[in-house]
């Protein structure tokens, strides 16, 4: 049997549901975990502080930014209800029409979710559109389609990205990759990948909550401190990249002379 190749061919419409089916049982099961909980805090919390018109696009219940001052957005209502009960400001949304003004934050974070959807250019041109000029923007992505998975297929993605293709991407939208970081807290053993497929397809409910009882606290304890490195860096062997970028409004061309 070939291996899965990722789905670029869905729409919209399908990976919504797909990622609806996964996501919104799993925050139903969940807590809120703080941002100060994660590795990325020591690498954010000065840009927090630093910019006080924040955005972050779905974060479920695993927000990286402030909880207190930054607008979330997310499609997951169990997620919204959670973020709202701990005071935070909390729009339902998604990041192909966000629900915010132009040019309205400093600071925006989009974690693990270009790969999700299957305009990713419209996805970014909302964040250029909604960032002002000189904003700092927060991503990460999976690398590599030869590393696609079954996994990747089971938890929404559509695709995962080629290091060069993630750059000009960006710089087609006015993102300037200024630092990076390796990222992401999948296991690496693809039997234990297949294991906890197999447990989130036939018994969901056990699964969510060893995942949620078990699983994710000592994948927070376990978590490597991360570093932030010049560009995108070496990416043989990596996963999952965290970017920095800088935005920076293309210009526009100019029209042709009138006759």
């Amino acid at each position: 049997m070939p291996p899965p190749r990722p789905a670029e061919s869905r729409n919209d419409a399908e990976l919504i549901r797909a990622n609806r089916g996964f996501y919104e049982l799993l925050w139903a099961a969940a807590k809120l975990i703080g941002p100060e909980r994660f590795n990325t805090w020591p690498l954010l919390r000065e840009l927090a502080a630093a910019a006080p018109r924040r955005l972050e696009v779905a974060p479920g219940l695993r927000p990286r930014l402030p909880l207190d001052g930054t607008c979330f957005v997310d499609l997951s209502h169990a997620a919204l209800s959670q973020l709202h009960a701990s005071g935070a400001k909390a729009v339902h949304g998604m990041i192909g029409a966000l629900p915010c003004a132009d040019a309205s934050f400093e600071l925006i974070c989009a974690l693990d979710i270009l790969e999700h959807v299957a305009d990713d250019d419209s996805a970014l041109a909302e964040l250029a559109r909604v960032a002002t000029p000189g904003a700092s923007v927060l991503l990460s992505v999976p690398l590599h389609p030869e590393a696609w998975t079954a996994f990747d297929d089971f938890v929404g993605h559509c695709r995962r990205y080629e290091p060069a293709q993630i750059i000009a991407k960006l710089a087609r939208h006015g993102f300037t990759i200024e630092h990076s970081a390796v990222y992401g807290m999948q296991p690496k053993s693809s039997r234990l990948l297949d294991l906890g497929q197999w447990f989130l397809t036939h018994r969901r409910e056990r699964a969510m909550w060893w995942y949620n009882r078990v699983f994710m606290p000592l994948g927070l304890h376990f978590q490597k401190p991360l570093q932030w490195r010049e560009g995108l860096g070496d990416t043989q062997g990596v996963d999952e990249v965290l970017l920095r970028c800088r935005y920076r409004p293309n210009p526009r061309p100019t029209p042709p002379p009138s006759h």
